[in-house]
């Protein structure tokens, strides 16, 4: 049985119509980031996870993400810029690093449209790879090989999203794990009531969705409505580095992320979190139900590729013969369009509901920023720091896909 939940100072109780100012629901880095930005406004804020904290079973776990200003759609340019501002300050209140500065390479065919958008998005810098990191690359000839020198960066997951829990924990949010929601209402009395599958409700003025891989299921169980997010099964890898080339592609040496736009779309970091061995991976999966996944749907084939591709690009560097050290598997929740979706519920709960979900396997860098729109919406109705940044919201509202399935991507 849970513990008794500590209700945060100035409950109902003494003379507050709710419990809760706002309650988030899902505690991965976008719902961890909102109870933060809720808290440090002084709001009482309840965060929910329906599973241990910090578990593995969603999108926002693992060693490390990439942040990069290379998009090729402008519209996440004023995004990442307000995210990483915010990362240096969740950083210093916190008083520890989950950002390890690295530059950004991005390559590919000249051809390919979206690699001359990011690299003209991120003002990057034409290299010739064969004078850099120890000729650790080799592209086809005529590819289009670009560096951002700054503004990137590795970003340790599990470790971030600890981060926001225990600073929103130090400005008196409540947390509470092992607590799945079943069900969102309208409250009696305005607001909204959350139940969990425990028997447990809770009462809040406004309510944050955060659930990651699970919110088509969440939105459609309580309020109707189809989202078109399917979640996807990914898999991150680690090959080991070949001797001799270990200090090479470190982070310390100045080796960049990367990402190359061929066949396959392949993403890689530094060797930072586990010596001797450098992530490198591939775009996409095979469509998954969060509730009943396999583990390792899909793994052979994206592993063969991988492998393929650093025998044709990194293969002086990298070992692929025999396969990847390490396997991980995740989720990344794709809409139509590849966007996000942060906008009120509507319908019944008008803007007493504000949901962030869809984030389409690039959406992590983005937590702090993300965290901080709908921790506005949620207390102001409208987020004043999206407008102050530059950060269009009308991209990502649920409507788009209203008679419309490909949402955004009609304009492409």
């Amino acid at each position: 049985m849970a513990a008794p939940l500590a209700l945060p100072q100035g409950t109902a109780s003494a003379g507050h119509r709710f419990e809760f100012d706002v309650i988030v629901v899902g505690a991965g880095i976008m719902g961890s980031c909102a109870a933060h930005e809720a808290a440090s406004r002084g709001a009482r804020a309840l965060l929910l996870e329906r599973f241990n904290l910090l578990h593995h079973r969603g999108s926002s776990h693992g060693e490390s993400r990439i942040i990069r200003d290379a998009y090729a759609k402008a519209r996440y340019l004023p995004m990442v810029r307000l995210a990483r501002r915010l990362w240096a300050d969740a950083e210093a209140e916190s008083g520890y690093r989950v950002l390890t500065p690295a530059p950004h390479l991005s390559m590919g065919p000249r051809s390919h449209a979206s690699l001359v958008a990011a690299v003209e998005n991120a003002g990057a810098e034409e290299v010739d790879l064969a004078l850099r990191w120890g000729g650790a690359f080799r592209v086809p000839d005529g590819w289009l090989t670009a560096v951002s020198e700054h503004g990137g960066g590795v970003l340790s997951a599990t470790k971030a999203v600890a981060m926001f829990q225990a600073l929103a924990v130090k400005k008196g949010a409540a947390v509470r794990d092992n607590a799945e929601v079943v069900s969102i209402e309208k409250g009696p009395e305005g607001g909204v009531a959350v139940k969990t599958s425990g028997g447990e409700e809770f009462h809040g003025a406004k309510c944050v969705v955060t659930v990651g891989a699970w919110a088509s299921k969440l939105l459609r169980s309580v309020a109707g409505v189809e989202l078109p997010i399917q979640p996807l099964h990914t898999l991150t890898l680690y090959w080991r580095i070949k001797p001799g080339c270990e200090g090479n592609l470190t982070a310390k040496a100045g080796f960049p992320t990367f990402s190359s736009y061929g066949d396959p779309p392949v993403y890689g970091t530094p060797s930072l979190e586990l010596p001797g061995l450098i992530k490198i991976s591939c775009d996409g999966g095979p469509p998954c139900d969060p509730d009943g996944r396999d583990w390792g749907s899909g793994d052979r084939e994206v592993t063969e590729r991988v492998a393929r591709w650093i025998e044709e690009s990194m293969a002086g560097h990298v070992e692929a013969a025999g396969g990847p050290v390490i396997r991980q598997s995740c989720m990344c929740s794709m809409t139509p369009d590849a966007d996000f979706v942060i906008d009120f519920l509507g319908g019944d709960f008008g803007e007493d509901v504000v949901v962030g979900a869809g984030f389409s396997g690039h959406g992590f860098k983005m937590g702090p920023a993300v965290g901080k729109i709908l921790a506005e919406m949620a207390i102001d109705g409208k987020a004043n720091t999206a407008a102050e940044a530059g950060v269009e919201l009308g991209h990502y509202r649920i409507n788009r896909f209203d008679g419309n399935p490909m949402g955004n991507a009609k304009d492409y």
